[in-house]
């Protein structure tokens, strides 16, 4: 006498239409999670294409604002060609130790 070992492949029903109702089952288990993973990537991707062109307005806008403001035309880090600046001062030479303190 031979038991059946969960390690054998297949339905172990011998009813061929229980065999087929589960083949039928099983493809439509799989062709709906196929379709809405197609719908959820969509719907992902045109959520990402929804915030490209957000922050891509924002950037534009931004640009355009300092583009008619003139203080963002002012670079403060450079000088105008012709503009000369002389600083003058005065220094004094201290010699010493760091000890000395006049209170």
């Amino acid at each position: 006498m031979v038991r059946y070992s969960s390690l054998t492949r297949g339905f172990p029903a011998g009813n061929p239409i229980a065999s087929a109702l589960v083949i039928i089952v099983g493809s439509l288990a799989i062709a709906a999670s196929i379709v809405v993973g197609f719908f959820a990537f969509m719907i992902l991707g045109s959520l990402l294409m929804v915030f490209a062109a957000v922050v891509s307005v924002r950037l534009w806008w931004l640009r355009r604002r300092m583009a008619r403001e003139p203080s963002f035309h002012a670079n403060h880090y450079e000088r105008p060609a012709g503009s000369q600046q002389t600083i003058e001062g005065e220094y004094h030479v201290v010699i010493g130790d760091g000890d000395d303190h006049q209170d």
